[in-house]
């Protein structure tokens, strides 16, 4: 890549957005630890440099600081929150905890609309704060270019030395002009182009997996999601009959998943497809189990066992027993494992190359491997975002069918379970769920949204159906917008949408008397509720 951008990673849950909205930008990112040597970082040649936000403190004896000589590149650099307070910190200002937290929505006033990061917006802007600390004098040189109602120097900027810093988040959503500002950043101050696309990225991925694999065979584990399916196009397209494909039926699907996927991969696309089913292995393991993480753990511990064991058993396959249709062969002498994880499933689980990003929950695709796994993973979708993995698909060729599928979690519906998960409870969401799918699908409103499901809560409440009184469960319909699922804001479906799916639920589906409705943004909620 000729122009790139560099961002060091303070362990801020939206580091990964910084980067999502600099490619869209069409500027290359790279995301580094925060400690990187300055010469390391050099030899990148970027255009400009970031720095995240994080959840420590400047002054803590165990803050996370840069090498001092990154401020000695001479290139343009912007400090996001703690990234403020890191340029403050080494270059001579002061920063103190501040009276008053700041979190949450607030107003800028931009004083001085010469400053660069806010060329062609409006004097008053909505900011999103995250912050507890604050700067309370600037380094020599800096001059405050906006204020909040609880700063004075919420934007910074030394023009000489292209130095500037913002103590709000400009890449979430609920900074509506966020992406302007690193637009006016990227281009404006750092003079890059417009040239980075998905073409390229497909390019540069493909010659990755290569080069990282070589004459080597991989596996994948095809779930059918999003994820999963434009992984398996990508490897498939970098390395042919090299991938073979293992489905595995974990018992935790939506309704036809396991038929779905064996008809599209395994005849249409002609990938080298092994079946699995394991449901009563995974049904087992969860019996009695109620909490969130011990679920998703078992499960992904549960998911490797069998992954293994498919190795195995693939090697001894008679001449009669084929996998997809097509006959799978011996996989005992692969020695890749390609899995469909991407940014938010990182950042979500653990923190980034050893930052200090406080684990918000963990997921059965990143963290849970074995250390004596025979395998070596293969994630090429890992610095993506799932809006830009919907793009990758549809440049490799893949059918919207799949391409727009709404994101489904790795554990499947054992989180949209809450306490126990059992057949007779994965049988009344699979049938809640369907009459979500068909009515999203057939209202318009499928593909215009992020995600909508339905989760079943454990919660029984008297009913009336008909002359007799019941006692059954509560289903809660989740349905909400997002650009890549770092945030997320609750849709307003139509009333007459929201009743027929109501309707449908509680006269259709045996078990269930009630229905309510989700209206919890990301944050303070997630989207998933486990």
């Amino acid at each position: 890549m000729n122009e790139q951008i560099v961002i060091l990673d303070f362990g801020s849950q939206y580091t990964q957005v910084i980067a999502r909205r600099i490619r869209e930008c069409n500027v290359y990112s790279t995301l580094l630890r925060y400690d990187t040597p300055a010469k390391e970082i050099a030899t990148l040649k970027p255009r400009g440099l970031i720095l995240s936000g994080g959840p420590a403190s400047v002054y803590a004896e165990d803050a996370p600081l840069p090498d001092k000589n990154i401020f000695k590149l001479g290139i343009p650099i912007l400090g996001i929150c703690y990234g403020v307070q890191i340029l403050a910190h080494f270059l001579g200002g002061k920063v103190e905890p501040g009276r008053k937290r700041e979190f949450g929505k607030g107003t800028l006033i931009v004083r001085d609309g010469s400053c660069p990061l806010f060329n062609d917006l409006p004097e008053t802007l909505q900011v999103w704060n995250s912050h507890g600390d604050k700067l309370t004098r600037l380094p020599k040189g800096f001059v405050s270019v906006a204020t909040t109602e609880n700063s004075d120097y919420a934007a910074i900027e030394n023009r000489a030395t292209n130095f500037y810093g913002l103590q709000f988040h400009p890449e979430v959503v609920h900074t509506p002009r966020g992406r302007e500002i690193y637009s006016n950043f990227v281009h404006g101050i750092c003079g890059c182009g417009k040239d980075w696309t998905m073409r390229n990225y497909v390019e540069q991925a493909v010659a990755e997996i290569r080069a990282q694999v070589g004459g080597e065979k991989i596996i994948l584990g095809l779930s059918g999601g999003v994820d999963s399916s434009v992984a398996a196009a990508l490897i498939h397209k970098a390395l042919g009959d090299q991938l073979t494909c293992i489905f595995v039926n974990n018992g935790l699907l939506r309704a036809r998943e396991a038929e779905v996927v064996q008809e599209v991969f395994g005849r249409n696309f002609r990938i080298r497809l092994l079946y699995e089913d394991a449901s009563k292995l995974f049904l087992a393991r969860l019996r009695g189990v109620t909490d969130p993480e011990r679920k998703r753990k078992i499960i992904g511990r549960t998911f490797i066992e069998v992954f293994q064991a498919a190795v195995g058993w693939a090697s001894s396959l008679s001449k009669g027993r084929r996998a997809g249709g097509r006959q799978a062969g011996s996989l005992s002498h692969y020695r890749f494992l390609a899995q469909g994880t991407l940014y938010p499933d990182v950042i979500e689980s653990v923190p980034i190359a050893g930052n200090p990003a406080a684990m918000i929950k963990s997921h059965h695709n990143v963290g849970g491997l074995p250390k004596k796994m025979k395998f070596k993973l293969v994630e090429p979708l890992k610095c993506l975002f799932k809006d830009e993995v919907r793009q990758l698909g549809l440049e490799l060729g893949l059918p919207k069918e799949i391409v727009h599928r709404q994101p489904f979690p790795g554990p499947g519906l054992a989180v949209r379970i809450l306490g126990e998960v059992t057949a007779d409870r994965l049988q009344i969401l699979r049938n809640a769920d369907s009459i979500v799918v068909e009515e999203m699908k057939s209202s318009g409103w499928y593909y215009k949204v992020w995600q909508s499901f339905a989760v079943l809560l454990p919660v029984r409440s008297v009913g009336v159906m008909g002359d007799e009184r019941t006692y059954d469960y509560t289903i809660a319909l989740r349905v909400v917008e997002s650009q890549d699922g770092m945030t997320a804001d609750w849709v307003r479906l139509p009333y007459e949408l929201l009743e027929k799916i109501s309707n449908r639920i509680v006269n259709e589906v045996k078990g269930v008397n009630r229905c309510v409705f989700d209206i919890t943004s990301k944050p303070p909620g997630t989207i998933e509720w486990e």
